[in-house]
């Protein structure tokens, strides 16, 4: 059993796998809590394992042989760094919370267990928003946007691609058109470095339409229960509210535009994948070729990003298959005769 979970500060989403022939993972259990409900993280596991139990699949007797994690923070020797997650996390505890041998933990950032995914996602889980001209095993890389954003690199390494994490989100936020300049000075007022995740995530979108209007308002300001960049999103699909528009506008373009900075920083040929929690729910708004202008919007070089495929991807569990089979790897990696053990 492969028990794989995307970790992150608004949900935690955790399922069970059956190892199957040919380096293959079937899902035996999935389910999803709120990340607010729980004081610690084996709390978690524990009421995870007794719905797992209720259903009937078996987890309970059955001894897990790996375990992965992808969670939203950086990952350095073990052990989870966090900004938007209330959790101590890191490889030695939750070995021996699972029990499970030490060396079977993959604990890793969220956004890179997402990368991880990629090859093994079938079709109908990427949506096209730029056909482009794909390089074959050129450079490709991801950001994801939730809670946060995060960003990573896929390199081909000759055999397959290897995964690079980056903390992007974390970098200052580069307006691109006056009004964009107009939000950075209004978020600066109370927030004195404004990073690309204070406006590329739902928090972002609140901001936004706080910056735009904020007479305003809309239930979910009041701590309804309702997510307000959720409130805000829907408004603008449904068309029901001007400032939401407007809102959602500004956040695609800057969103789209950040898009366009990695994929010229990383020379992206094999394509951009844009995932996260945020972007399936708005992909009529990301196809309708606001995001595709501001992601081309870069002076001479706009033919060449033009040409850089772009796809959204539509699993919001691509993070817990990636994590999933990063844990299988490691798991027969280590049933191998050590003359055989490759390094990833």
């Amino acid at each position: 059993m492969i028990l794989a979970g995307d970790i992150g500060g608004t949900k935690c989403n955790l399922a069970i796998f059956r190892d199957a022939e040919g380096a293959t993972l079937l899902p035996i259990f999935q389910r999803r809590y709120a990340t607010r409900d729980f004081s610690q993280f084996e709390d978690v596991i524990a009421l995870f394992r007794r719905h797992a139990a209720e259903q009937g699949t078996g987890f309970v007797g059955e001894r897990i042989s790996a375990a992965g994690f992808g969670v939203a923070g950086a990952v350095v020797d073990g052990q989870l760094h966090a900004n938007n997650l209330p959790w101590a996390l890191n490889s030695p505890e939750l070995a021996r919370g699972l029990d499970v041998n030490v060396e079977n933990i993959v604990l890793l950032n969220d956004v890179v267990a997402t990368a991880c995914s990629l090859d093994r996602l079938p079709a109908k889980d990427l949506a096209v928003l730029n056909q482009g001209v794909l390089q074959p095993n050129a450079t490709r890389a991801l950001m994801a946007v939730g809670t946060g954003l995060g960003e990573a690199l896929l390199l081909w390494d000759g055999r397959q691609y290897r995964v690079f994490p980056s903390e992007g989100g974390l970098a200052g936020f580069a307006p691109r058109t006056d009004r964009e300049i107009q939000l950075l000075i209004h978020l600066k007022k109370r927030i004195p470095q404004v990073c690309c995740e204070d406006v590329l995530s739902g928090r972002g979108i609140r901001a936004i339409h706080e910056f735009l209007d904020p007479a305003v308002r809309h239930p979910s300001f009041d701590g309804s229960g309702v997510d307000p960049a959720r409130e805000i999103s829907e408004k603008a699909c449904t068309h029901s509210c001007q400032v939401c528009i407007s809102t959602l506008n500004l956040w695609t373009e800057a969103y789209g535009s950040e898009a366009g900075n990695l994929a010229l920083r990383a020379l992206a040929f094999g394509g951009i994948y844009v995932a996260g929690g945020i972007a399936p729910k708005i992909l009529p708004r990301l196809k309708d070729g606001t995001f595709f202008r501001a992601f081309c919007d870069k002076t001479l070089l706009s033919p060449v990003l033009a040409r850089i495929p772009i796809y959204v991807v539509l699993n919001e569990s691509a993070p817990v298959w990636g994590a999933a089979y990063q844990a299988l790897a490691v798991s027969r990696m280590r049933q191998l005769p050590n003359p055989q053990r490759k390094a990833c």
